[in-house]
């Protein structure tokens, strides 16, 4: 899949669109989601053009790729969630309700967040 410079999180970066940012380097920015999922919803989103963890894997050099994953752990400790914990969810593609093809990592925290639960596949 080609990136689509018109997603939303491009736009963020670009200034287009207003977050509430919450850390922004030369590798990362990090906001707060619009619709979170616990007291603590972050979005960490690699400043380079990249679809998925799979695109950024394959395609970011060296030092993005550790600029980035810094910046997601500096953020969870920047919210206070070391000692309680957190989630790290990344989305890849439609089976996994991907909303925008941009690479982007959930910061999830605040409360006991439960077991992730998977519901079985349906029968063939």
């Amino acid at each position: 899949m080609a990136y689509d410079p018109s997603n939303i999180f491009a736009r963020i970066l670009r200034g287009e669109i207003p977050c509430q940012r919450l850390y922004e380097d030369h590798w990362a920015l990090a906001f707060r989601d619009i619709h979170p999922q616990a007291p603590h919803h972050v979005l960490v989103i690699p400043k380079g053009a990249y679809v998925s963890f799979a695109d950024f894997a394959a395609e970011a050099s060296a030092e993005e790729i550790v600029g980035f994953t810094r910046a997601v752990g500096l953020v969870a400790g920047q919210l206070g969630l070391e000692a309680g914990g957190y989630r790290l969810l990344a989305n890849h593609g439609p089976d996994s309700h991907q909303e925008v093809p941009h690479y982007h990592v959930h910061i999830l925290g605040g409360r006991p967040l439960g077991p992730l639960v998977l519901r079985p596949a349906p029968a063939a």
